[in-house]
């Protein structure tokens, strides 16, 4: 759309993939998903920081070469070189942006909301405008207490949606996660760790979320169209459900 003869910005969705995946599988994975849902975005999908160091659960599915952000130990209690992406993910981000929001899959999700945390706390990315969006699949929190002080030392005030799958094996965790923000959206759905498959209900929710917070962005000097932004999203949803017949 334009606007006084002036093409609309595009806003920008940083999404971060999966463990020992890769940025172009996570596009993969988002095919699945109805287009039009992000349809008013750019979005980059960069590769993890350093390669994988083991073997990949998408090996014989999709094609190598696979990353991974940062390691941990099995009881994920303990992170290797998170520091290092973090500093790296900072770097990219200030010199790539402005991003509106970010997106991720698994231990991207886990990732990013420590960002939209650490952000929110002026720890990193102290330069860039505050994100306004996020969509995490079966994200989590970290369960390091230093760093729990920190991140999700209060709500954070970021839009959030988190896709929740009954048969996760992270869905109580991927819950706890979605606690940490002020009023998130919930889509379940009865899948496991995945990027699911929407069904019509599920799409309608997630689309009508994005168009509230486009709409938003499109009114940015509006206070009221901001402070409104989780009724708008309640109020889009329920009138595309009743003018669909879906019950």
């Amino acid at each position: 759309m334009e606007s006084g003869g002036k093409r609309a910005e595009r806003l920008k969705i940083l999404c971060l993939h999966g463990f020992r995946t890769s940025g172009s599988f996570l596009r993969k994975q988002l095919t699945k998903w109805d287009p039009s849902i992000f349809a008013h975005f750019d979005m980059e999908f960069p590769d993890a920081i350093f390669p994988s160091g083991g073997k990949s659960e998408i090996e014989g599915y999709f094609p190598p070469p696979y990353f991974e952000w940062f390691q941990f130990n099995e009881d994920f209690t303990e992170y290797t070189n998170l520091e290092q992406c973090i500093d790296y993910l900072n770097n990219y981000i200030t010199s790539n942006g402005p991003f509106h929001g970010l997106l991720g899959f698994s231990q991207g999700a886990v990732l990013s909301a420590l960002l939209l945390g650490y952000q929110a706390q002026g720890k990193v990315l102290k330069e860039h405008p505050a994100m306004k969006m996020f969509v995490s699949i079966s994200g989590t929190k970290f369960k390091d207490e230093s760093i729990c002080e920190v991140a999700y030392k209060h709500k954070i005030k970021v839009k959030s949606v988190h896709l929740i799958g009954e048969k996760d094996w992270l869905k109580l965790p991927s819950e706890e996660l979605a606690s940490a923000f002020h009023e998130p959206l919930i889509i379940r759905h009865p899948q496991g760790h995945t990027v699911p498959r929407l069904d019509e209900v599920a799409t309608k929710k997630l689309r009508c979320w994005v168009d509230a917070i486009v709409s938003s962005h499109d009114h940015v000097g509006d206070g009221e169209a901001k402070e409104n932004i989780t009724q708008k999203v309640a109020d889009n949803i329920e009138n595309e459900l009743e003018n669909s017949n879906i019950t």
